[in-house]
């Protein structure tokens, strides 16, 4: 993979990541009922929400560490020389 991929999709799972964390609270507080059953739902639809946060973010790391391993594929950048091993 090239580089430049990786680190977008990196970029991109680090800030659905983020995203997660705060739909998590989000949700958890909008949907929060009077009832125990609405609260209960609310809770549960936090932490699932909140469960994403730790593979995306993981995931960000990892494509991080490949962006830095990776070479440059000829021809998938356009413009810029290949790097030599």
């Amino acid at each position: 993979m090239n580089p430049s991929i990786c680190r977008t999709l990196s970029t991109i799972c680090f800030q659905a990541g983020i995203l997660s964390v705060i739909l998590s609270i989000w949700s958890w507080w909008f949907f929060n009922g009077d009832s125990p059953e609405e609260a209960a739902h609310a809770e549960r639809l936090g932490i699932f929400i909140g469960l994403w946060a730790p593979t995306l973010l993981i995931l960000s790391n990892r494509f991080d560490r490949y962006a830095d391993k990776a070479k440059a594929l000829p021809g998938l950048s356009a413009g810029e020389p290949a790097e030599e091993a």
